[in-house]
């Protein structure tokens, strides 16, 4: 027979782990909404499952201490080696908070859940903004550049970057009948980045200079 306490699990654990999906999903990243509100739905069901699978045994705790090495593994797909980054550690980090707290809903540990998603959140939105403002805090920006001769071009941005001392990592270099595009991505500061940016308009090779924030960061 279906008990009540498993479908308070269960169903607080899909909510949670959907709040914070929905978090993920409005930054665009690959851990969203269905992937975390099943995952924390998993995670309580196991808690459940190992409870009663074991009865009156005294190691009730084996099928949920598996699950930290199954996450394990799930997160580890999410980080990305790049040659000048890495990648998804964030994304990896919540993955592995959220099993934790679909593992308290199984438990019965909804007060505590509910705490740690607060606390999830808020690391999420709050700190995130916080840690942007920090003038030492790196961040990546993809440029695009446009113009006439893109090999004039081109050196114009090298000899802007130079005097900035950063390097570029370039994405795309690409033609539209007579424009010509640069695209390339800097790692560095808050206020580099506003001083490039404003450097880069003012070269007389480029007619349109953009920057973006680089939606695969964490």
């Amino acid at each position: 027979m279906l008990s009540m306490g498993t479908v308070a699990s269960l169903l607080t654990a899909s909510v949670l782990g959907g709040l914070v999906g929905l978090e993920r999903e409005w930054r665009h990243k690959a851990s969203g909404l269905r992937t975390n509100m099943l995952l924390c739905l998993a995670c309580a069901f196991f808690t459940v499952l190992s409870a009663a699978l074991a009865g009156a045994a005294d190691d009730k705790g084996r099928v949920a201490s598996n699950i930290v090495q199954g996450v394990g593994f799930l997160g580890a797909g999410l980080i990305l080696h790049t040659r000048s980054r890495v990648i998804g550690l964030t994304s990896a980090a919540t993955v592995f908070v959220v099993a934790s707290i679909g593992m308290a809903c199984g438990a019965g540990l909804y007060v505590e859940a509910v705490l740690a998603t607060g606390i999830v959140l808020a690391a999420l939105q709050l700190i995130g903004m916080m840690e942007s403002k920090l003038p030492w805090k790196q961040s990546v920006l993809l440029y695009e550049v446009r113009g006439q001769n893109q090999t004039i071009l081109y050196a114009e941005i090298l000899e802007v970057l130079d005097r900035f001392k950063v390097r570029m990592n370039v994405v795309d270099r690409d033609s539209f009948g007579v424009i010509e595009r640069v695209t390339f991505m800097v790692t560095a500061n808050r206020q580099k980045h506003e001083a490039l940016l404003v450097e880069l308009k003012k070269s007389d090779q480029a007619d349109h200079v953009s920057a973006f924030p680089d939606v695969e960061q964490d």
